[in-house]
């Protein structure tokens, strides 16, 4: 899910960096004031989990990877706040050390799975978990479909970002600057891959953590 550059133009990529700065700001704010001292090594371990999950690249056609990324897990253990600041390092040392997603396309990558999949995961589980106990079996469930719910929102923003361009940033001739993909080939491509795969890892790794933590240290799920 990884955009590199040269696939979203520099205006897109601009763009998406001035949406994730505030959230960025409020982010840390939030986690300075509320996070626990025990979470504070959740939060780089979180960080470094999201950052091997998501080395695990698969290639897909149209210029972008299909790939778990375990936001929404740290999401749950963590809050969304502070699972938005573990993905986004993530992503920027994977950008930085690996040129695994763009630096011009940082801030979508951001959006697309530090904003997007981590606060509609981590809702999803709120909803769904509601007045569960923490040892409860509605609490792998609702993991399980945050962590596909998530990640697929997140394709589908990929998909669209990528399938704009070419409507958006095109030669006098036609041609297409960026993403050469329009909506009709790179929807089906991103979000067909992600539902029928990579949605399916990201469901069972989350949801087999969680009942994991059930057992072993329950209280990490009283968030």
């Amino acid at each position: 899910m990884h955009i590199p550059d040269g696939y979203l133009s520099p205006q897109t990529g601009g763009l998406f960096y001035v949406v994730m700065l505030p959230i960025w700001i409020i982010a840390s704010k939030i986690v300075k004031k509320n996070l626990k001292i025990r979470q504070v090594p959740l939060l780089a371990i979180g960080a470094a989990f999201s950052f091997v999950i998501m080395m695990f690249n698969v290639p897909i056609p149209g210029g972008s990877t299909g790939h778990a990324t375990g936001a929404v897990l740290v999401a749950i253990l963590l809050g969304p706040w502070a699972a938005c600041i573990a993905i986004t390092i993530a992503l920027v040392i994977q950008a930085l050390l690996f040129g695994d997603g763009g630096i011009i396309a940082l801030g979508a990558n951001c959006f697309n799975m530090a904003f997007l999949e981590v606060f509609a995961g981590y809702y999803v589980y709120r909803i769904i978990s509601a007045r569960s106990s923490a040892a409860s079996i509605r609490r792998i469930w609702a993991s399980f479909f945050a962590g596909y719910v998530g990640l697929n929102l997140a394709a589908v923003s990929t998909a669209i970002m990528f399938g704009v361009q070419p409507l958006l940033f095109k030669t006098t001739d036609g041609q297409a600057l960026y993403c050469p993909y329009g909506l009709n080939v790179a929807v089906p491509i991103m979000v067909g891959e992600h539902l029928l795969i990579f949605g399916w890892v990201e469901a069972i790794v989350t949801a087999l953590v969680i009942k994991y933590l059930q057992k072993q240290d329950p209280d990490l799920l009283n968030i």
